[in-house]
Formats: structure tokens, C-alpha cells, sequence
């Protein structure tokens, strides 16, 4: 990942609001952006089988499985992550569309 110099520190509804137009996912660090950087042949792979696997564990439990493009928010660390997978279930995420806040 590298650092981007456009902006020397972003507030989170600034990261936001210009990561909805990006053409690149951004990473939030504590008011620094970070881009993302592309995934090996291995990384995918080993990607997809957990996904496949997680989608029918948490199938009929009220659980929300996302992959690659939803942000999670670590709020106490004040960061938006990119996780390859994310499992949540806690009824509290479903008022945010860009991010979660409750990550199992």
C-alpha cells in the first residue's frame, strides 16, 4: 500500500464521502488514506473457498456475509478497513450502506 499525498489527513466523513467516487479502495488510517493494492493468484482462492464455506454456515441465522468491497470501522482505532471477508450479526449494521460497525 502506499500513502496518498494528496491530502496530508482526511476526516472519516471526508475519506467517505470521496471514497464513494474513487476509482481506487482507500484504506483509512487515523486520518491518512492508504491505497489498496491488487491480490495474488492464492490470496483470491483462498478467498472464495471461505466465502463458500462462511455463506452456508451462517445461512437462515440473521448473519450478513460481505466480501472484498465493504468497509469495516474500528471506531475506537479510528480506521476503515477493506477485509477480504466480514461476517456480521449485529441488526445495528444494517443502518450504515457503506461500512459496518459490528463485525462478528
Amino acid at each position: 500500500m502506499t500513502l496518498s499525498q494528496s491530502h496530508p489527513y482526511l476526516s472519516p466523513e471526508e475519506y467517505l464521502e470521496n471514497e464513494k467516487s474513487s476509482p481506487i479502495k482507500h484504506e483509512y488510517i487515523q486520518g491518512q488514506i492508504y491505497a489498496m493494492a491488487g491480490a495474488s493468484d492464492a490470496h483470491v482462492t483462498i478467498t472464495a473457498n471461505l466465502v463458500a464455506l462462511l455463506r452456508n454456515h451462517i445461512r437462515g441465522t440473521g448473519c450478513r456475509l460481505y466480501v472484498v468491497d465493504m468497509k469495516a470501522h474500528i471506531e475506537s482505532l479510528n480506521v476503515f478497513y477493506y477485509p477480504d471477508i466480514m461476517v456480521t450479526c449485529d441488526p445495528r449494521d444494517t443502518e450504515f450502506e457503506y461500512f459496518k460497525r459490528y463485525p462478528s
